[in-house]
């Protein structure tokens, strides 16, 4: 039965991963569209690391001129 949870378990682990690897990508874009680029925009390889990952996006380092105009598009 254990062995059996576990799977289900992966499976959904899994699916959470791609699911925000897809959200990162779509976000990449609607930045790119907004003419904004973080380059370090990434999942957070530490929150992958885990037996059940709980992936987080890390939005990293940018100038101050495109955090401004990332303010700038939130407002």
């Amino acid at each position: 039965m254990r062995s059996a949870r576990q799977g289900t378990g992966a499976r959904h682990s899994t699916v959470r991963v791609e699911q925000a690897k897809e959200t990162v990508k779509e976000l990449r874009e609607a930045l790119a569209i907004a003419g904004i680029k973080l380059p370090t925009l990434r999942l957070d390889p530490v929150t992958l690391a885990r037996e059940a990952p709980c992936p987080l996006v890390e939005l990293g380092r940018c100038s101050v001129e495109t955090a401004a105009r990332l303010a700038a598009v939130l407002r």
